[in-house]
Formats: C-alpha cells, sequence, structure tokens
C-alpha cells in the first residue's frame, strides 16, 4: 500500500463541519474552491483561522484544503482551526501539547438551544396579564 500525501482532520463548532486536508507545499489556505481571505474578510477570522499555524510556526510548509458545510462564519472560523489542529497532530504529535496549551483542541459545545413550546423561543416567555 502506498504512502498517503495529505494529513486530514475534522473540526466542529456550533452547526459547522470543516474538512481539513493538509499537504506539503507553500501555505495556501483555500476554502471550498476560493482563497480563505474572500470568506472570512474580518481580521478576528482570519486571526483564528491562522492560529494553529502560527503556534505551531508551520505557516509556509502546508497548503490547506477546506471543505465547509453548515453554519456561519464564526462557527466555521473555529471549525476550521479545530480541524486544521487536528490535521498537525496528525502530522507531528509533538504539536499536540502546544495546540493544547493555546486551547485549539477543545471542543466548544455550545450550541442554539431548541424552541420550547408555549414560548416565543428557547427562553422567552409571552407577556404575562395579570388582568
Amino acid at each position: 500500500m502506498e504512502k498517503k500525501n495529505y494529513f486530514q482532520g475534522t473540526g466542529r463548532r456550533k452547526s459547522a463541519v470543516a474538512q481539513v486536508r493538509l499537504t506539503p507545499g507553500k501555505g495556501a489556505i483555500v476554502v471550498d474552491g476560493k482563497p480563505f481571505e474572500e470568506i472570512f474578510n474580518r481580521p478576528e477570522y482570519v486571526r483564528t483561522v491562522m492560529k494553529p499555524l502560527e503556534v505551531t510556526e508551520t505557516i509556509n510548509k502546508f497548503s490547506v484544503m477546506v471543505k465547509l458545510s453548515g453554519g456561519g462564519v464564526s462557527g466555521q472560523s473555529d471549525a476550521i482551526a479545530m480541524g486544521l489542529s487536528r490535521a498537525l497532530i496528525a502530522v507531528d504529535d509533538k504539536n499536540k501539547a502546544v495546540l493544547r496549551q493555546n486551547g485549539l483542541l477543545t471542543r466548544d459545545p455550545r450550541t442554539k438551544e431548541r424552541k420550547k413550546a408555549g414560548l416565543k423561543r428557547a427562553r422567552k416567555a409571552p407577556q404575562y396579564t395579570k388582568r
């Protein structure tokens, strides 16, 4: 069997799922066929996506291909960061300690709470009238 020439990681956040694939390259990040700067135009989202690469000092060593599904821009950027972190662990196990210290391996479990019957939203009740 031949050796794989890529490393893969899956990240999830809210309702967003990111499948991240790392290949040796010059540092290009492509999300659904577009450069990631087109999708993540705010600096905080760019910082979130780049953080795993900065922390492990692998910014220009790998090219990143991402498939996204679901969620909004914030959840998607966090999902990509987690997927990147998991892929970097597949590259080298020594990265795990550094990524764990920076909180990049912990899944954020917060999701939208479901709407309850008789309420307007998950917790907002209709106005109470005494008479």
